[in-house]
């Protein structure tokens, strides 16, 4: 008891003493410890708690309800992690120090009391193993990110190597270029300099060289016309012989009584005229072996019709730039130009003298050109809308035009006034054409009809039904047995005028047929495809022969060379018309 005492007189010198306790001298182990009582509360809490956060895992991710139920267990099951206190105390317990852990407990609850401990320092035992597992996890993720890392950046490296040689090359190239193109320009400057010391002697001789092919197209016009003239009086000198001196001046007063008495108008042409070419068989033209001779490019729009001259090799054009023009053939020079009209020039036709020219357009007016004198000789504003196309009589006294008023009109040539007018299509009219050597006018309108009038009488003969839309155009074959009509499905139907019936549907494609023309012998077909293309076919065999591909726009029109059958000329909306021989 003596030691006891000098302790706890030692203690008493250090310590506050809150309350005495007195202890037994008999032994440590009659004291009986009083267990500290469990919060009820605080365990309920903890449980309500821990059903909150395992019933929101469950509700922010139903996949995974069995995890997320196994963990909440694992929570539950776990206990309640130590505070640094009862660490001390267990460790004491289970070691058998009682009277250090009497100490303990006196000294621990009279700081606490007192308020020396921090609450900094009343932390919960971090469970070490715990930790270090933590750590070595966190180690082994970021060594896999750091292997991760590397790969990334070794990647990235050889992506950067590559691109930098890449750039070092286009940089490479890029100044070749650039020396290439200074190169280009200082020859070109060079070359602009040359050339213009040469353009006022190429101007010069252009302009002496359309003047040389215009004189040589009029004189050419002029032989022809002389040649006529002598024919003619040829044949008078020949009649006068025959019949002597008497006669020839009843004769002559006779003719002068006509010339005074003469109506100004035409006569309309007899009904009782053949066909020369009604039974005359000509060679096919060879389409198969045609290939693209020439392109001439001499307008600045669509070329919509051409035309060729009945005497000489010249072809016309009309073009949607307001002009029509004549060129030579094969070289395609220009011989004339002609302008004149408003709007786009939509048709074009010769004379069978070739001395004429025909022309419709889309203002409304149809002019008469003569080819001599390159002058406008006459205007005829007779239709109220648009004029598609016009045709001449092979006699020379009437022309037919064709218009988007619904009416085709026939002209006489030496009245120069409106002596027919058909009337009967519900729809624009938008091609017209004289059968060969007769009196029946031809003409496709937009009322998916191909219909035949009479000259004289302006009644349709006949109307041939069966396309299923607007009809572009519609031709005589030579004999002016056989009609071959297109429409703007590219369907072309062709038909007998003797019998009045279709014989051949020949179906192009998905494109408009524009256009559609015979050549010489009848039995080859070309057609105008809006796929900018020519597709011909051989109408006795019913065979498809070849497809002339060239052009870079829709065709617009088609012809063959009308008396050699040798070549054929074709017009695009490219502003180019090509020649296939």
């Amino acid at each position: 008891m003596g030691r006891a005492d000098e302790g706890a007189g030692a203690e008493s010198k250090k310590h506050t003493i809150l309350e005495a306790i007195e202890l037994s001298d008999e032994s440590d182990d009659e004291f009986n410890y009083e267990e500290l009582p469990e919060d009820v509360a605080l365990e309920e809490d903890d449980e309500e708690t821990l059903d909150d956060i395992n019933r929101l895992l469950a509700e922010t991710n139903p996949r995974n309800d069995r995890v997320a139920m196994d963990e909440a267990s694992k929570v539950q099951q776990e206990g309640r992690p130590q505070v640094l206190d009862d660490f001390f105390r267990n460790f004491l317990l289970k070691h058998g120090m009682k009277r250090s852990l009497e100490a303990f407990q006196t000294e621990w609850y009279e700081l606490q009391q007192s308020g020396k401990f921090k609450d900094s320092e009343l932390q919960i035992v971090p469970d070490c193993y715990a930790a270090s597992h933590g750590m070595q996890q966190e180690v082994i993720v970021l060594r896999e990110e750091l292997a991760k890392a590397r790969t990334v950046a070794a990647k990235a490296k050889d992506s950067w190597d590559k691109f930098r040689k890449e750039r070092d090359f286009h940089r490479m190239h890029h100044r070749r270029v650039v020396q290439e193109k200074n190169k280009l320009i200082v020859d070109l400057r060079r070359l602009k300099k040359h050339y213009e010391q040469y353009e006022p002697t190429l101007t010069e001789l252009r302009h002496k060289y359309e003047v040389a092919m215009k004189e040589k197209m009029l004189m050419k016009l002029e032989r022809d016309r002389f040649l006529s003239k002598a024919e003619s009086l040829q044949k008078q000198l020949s009649q006068v012989q025959a019949e002597g001196g008497d006669g020839s001046r009843e004769e002559g007063e006779d003719s002068r009584r006509q010339k005074k008495t003469a109506p100004r108008e035409a006569p309309w042409p007899s009904d009782d005229r053949t066909n020369p070419y009604a039974n005359s068989n000509f060679e096919a033209a060879s389409v198969a072996d045609m290939r693209l001779s020439k392109a001439f490019k001499g307008h600045l729009g669509a070329i919509s019709r051409i035309a060729f001259h009945p005497k000489i090799p010249v072809v016309a054009t009309a073009c949607d730039d307001h002009t029509f023009k004549l060129w030579s053939l094969p070289e395609g020079q220009l011989v004339l130009s002609g302008e004149g009209h408003k709007d786009w020039v939509s048709g074009i036709a010769f004379h069978p003298r070739g001395s004429i020219v025909g022309t419709t357009s889309g203002d409304s007016t149809v002019k008469l050109w003569d080819v001599a004198k390159e002058t406008c000789s006459h205007t005829l504003t007779d239709h109220n809308q648009a004029v598609w196309a016009c045709a001449f009589h092979d006699l020379g006294d009437f022309m037919v035009t064709c218009s988007m008023d619904q009416t085709a009109k026939a002209f006489d040539l030496v009245s120069m006034r409106c002596r027919q007018t058909f009337r009967g299509h519900v729809d624009s009219v938008n091609y017209v054409a004289f059968q060969p050597h007769s009196n029946n006018v031809l003409t496709a309108s937009g009322d998916k009809t191909v219909s035949l009038w009479d000259l004289r009488s302006g009644l349709c003969v006949q109307t041939f039904y069966g396309h299923a839309n607007a009809c572009n155009q519609a031709v005589f074959n030579m004999k002016g047995d056989t009609v071959a009509s297109c429409d703007a499905d590219g369907v072309v139907k062709l038909w007998d005028v003797r019998v009045v019936s279709e014989f051949l549907q020949i179906d192009t494609g998905r494109h408009p047929a524009n256009a559609a023309n015979f050549d010489r012998s009848g039995k080859v077909l070309a057609i105008a495809s809006g796929d900018a293309s020519i597709k011909t076919f051989n109408v006795d065999d019913r065979t498809f022969i070849a497809n002339l591909e060239g052009h870079e726009d829709s065709v617009q029109d088609v012809a063959f060379e009308p008396h050699t059958n040798k070549y054929l000329i074709s017009a695009s909306s490219d502003s180019t018309f090509c020649m296939w021989q």
